[in-house]
């Protein structure tokens, strides 16, 4: 019996291929699952920044349009002052704009200078006159 068992066991220390084999599918695995995840945790984060930006537009709209009784379209009557883009050096990844404005009503966008998932859809934010931010262009 002895005889029969010898050929199986192995003094040498150290892993099989096939051990090694296991342990990078195991890993390939776990890393096909995270990196989606990732991806979408990332993109909310970097979403924040637009509502933000547009929350604070929304806040000088509204002082402007107390003293003003109309809404603006130029960011130097309301004192906001769009960030640098990453593009150029800076940390903006939303470009701000006010698209229309009136005595009654406005609307304001962020829309994303990178695409967060590499899909060709830009992230697209807005604001109006209630205050209301909501994503038009998902990404």
């Amino acid at each position: 019996m002895r005889k029969f068992i010898q050929p199986f066991i192995r003094d040498e220390d150290g892993f099989s291929l096939t051990e090694l084999l296991i342990v990078l599918a195991i890993i390939g695995i776990l890393i096909m699952i995270a990196v989606p995840i990732y991806q979408n945790v990332t993109t909310r984060a970097k979403t924040t920044e637009a509502k933000t930006q547009l929350s604070f537009l929304h806040t000088l709209q509204r002082v402007y349009h107390l003293e003003n009784d109309t809404y603006s379209l130029e960011f130097s009557a309301l004192g906001f002052e769009q960030e640098k883009m990453i593009t150029e050096g800076g940390k903006a990844r939303y470009t701000i704009e006010v698209e229309s404005a009136g005595p009654q009503s406005y609307i304001a966008t962020a829309t994303s200078i990178i695409d967060f998932d590499g899909d060709g859809v830009y992230n697209k934010w807005q604001v109006d006159e209630e205050g209301k931010v909501e994503q038009v262009v998902p990404d």
